[in-house]
């Protein structure tokens, strides 16, 4: 176990043969020293894997994790027996312990994972599989405890599907910080076009995308955006951010703020439009499963008459990563009622094909809990003529998935990611963070 751990890219903490018999946990005596050994370790561990070689003491192991007083993911792990092996000298009982193991962690109240099979070699491909899954359920428990959330600007008045509880998501470890329209406006008019940090945010958005077309003081206008927002970031240690994206910054600053916030989401800082606070904290999960950028987006059209495709689509900040060539134009429904020229910064293309997971989030004040769906679909390689970026995704029972989201009250609002992890995100964010999950299959 320890060799496939390593091997695997991990880090492990444990007691040695120098501290245990065999290294094992037996006892009261040996949990203690276990327990002792993962608090002095706290701050490295993200995740425990009690693995189960024979039957196992269960008791010292829950006391062990008590003791440890981590509160993190825990993966039980039995190995199989052979055949035959099964006298008294070689025969292991594991598959038998576990269920024992499993017992106390229950009475104990700790949570926990089990893998694909109920028993199953460290160096089996199923328990790679099953390994992978659980590091992806600990980098999502642990991105959400101590999150961090910028929102910039009020909710624009016609969303109020955007409205979300702030002390939800504080009882859940999410933290909202939040910074008015006006002082953006404010610190952007302090700063001189020639200032270094416009400067080279100037570059980095001329080398992120195609800006063929685009006025000279639009891009400037943008840049100054960019550094203000990185800036007050930076400085309250901000992990991502949503923002009013109309239509006072249009009427009263002239651009949209689509490419900086496509930059950002593409540097794994996700940015969520209309101040979707809810939808930038599914950006954020769905990021930490899967290492990728996210992308919020809306189900927004009928794909014919294909029942089980959508088309996805935003005017659009989407990461670069999302798409298959990226250009800045104009934001077209926001030119019919500002202007052309108030609107440069949005991004256009064309989703690329391929695996996707979605998920969203929605903050329940009547029932006082945070809830979510989320599954896996597949992107097509069906195009469109139309405009911002989309993607036709196709999802096994859509028709099903969307009477579940109007019959529950969710956002038309998605976050997709282009991999497939939705097993994992239900895992951590339903087993460990306590919320109501609803996964499609």
């Amino acid at each position: 176990m320890l060799e496939v751990l390593g091997a695997s890219g991990f880090e492990v903490v444990a007691l040695g043969t120098e501290d245990t018999e065999y290294g094992s946990i037996e006892s009261l005596d040996d949990a203690a020293k276990c327990a002792r050994l993962f608090r002095d370790h706290a701050e490295e561990i993200e995740g425990i894997v009690v693995t189960l070689p024979n039957f196992g003491d269960e008791r010292a192991i829950a006391n062990a994790i008590r003791g440890s007083r981590l509160e993190v993911p825990v993966l039980v792990q039995a190995y199989p027996d052979e055949t035959d092996k099964l006298k008294i000298t070689h025969r292991r009982d594991s598959f038998c312990g576990k269920m024992s193991a499993c017992n106390n962690l229950t009475q104990y109240g700790i949570p926990f994972s089990l893998t694909s099979l109920h028993t199953t070699g460290p160096r089996s491909a199923e328990f790679a599989a099953d390994l992978d899954r659980f590091a992806r359920v600990c980098r999502v428990v642990r991105s959400v405890r101590g999150m961090r959330v910028g929102a910039i600007g009020a909710r624009p008045t016609n969303f109020n599907t955007v409205r979300y509880s702030e002390k939800l998501f504080e009882k859940a470890g999410i933290s909202v910080t939040t910074l008015d329209l006006s002082e953006v406006l404010g610190r952007i008019e302090r700063l001189k076009d020639d200032d270094p940090a416009v400067k080279a945010k100037a570059e980095e958005i001329k080398a992120y995308t195609s800006t063929k077309g685009v006025p000279g003081m639009a891009l400037v206008k943008m840049a100054k955006l960019g550094a203000v927002i990185e800036d007050w970031m930076n400085a309250e240690q901000l992990d991502c951010s949503s923002i009013q994206c109309w239509t006072a910054l249009q009427e009263f600053y002239g651009v949209v703020p689509c490419t900086i916030m496509s930059m950002m989401s593409d540097s794994l800082r996700p940015s969520a439009c209309e101040l979707d606070v809810t939808g930038v904290v599914s950006m954020a999960i769905l990021q930490a499963a899967s290492g990728t950028p996210s992308a919020i987006l809306d189900w927004n059209n009928n794909f014919g008459g294909e029942p089980d495709k959508a088309v996805v689509f935003h005017c659009s900040n989407l990461p670069k990563k999302f798409l298959e060539s990226t250009e800045m134009r104009y934001q077209e429904i926001i030119a019919g009622t500002v202007g052309v020229e108030q609107t440069y910064g949005t991004l256009y293309g064309r989703i690329k094909s391929g695996p996707a997971t979605y998920l969203r989030l929605s903050t329940d004040d009547f029932a006082g809990e945070i809830k979510a769906y989320v599954g896996e679909g597949q992107f097509s390689e069906d195009t469109l003529n139309t405009f911002g970026a989309y993607g036709v995704i196709e999802v096994p029972r859509l028709q099903d998935l969307l009477k579940h989201i109007c019959r529950n009250g969710f956002e038309h609002h998605v976050v997709m990611n282009l991999s497939q992890t939705a097993p994992a995100v239900r895992e951590a964010l339903e087993t460990y963070l306590g919320w109501n999950v609803y996964l499609h299959e």
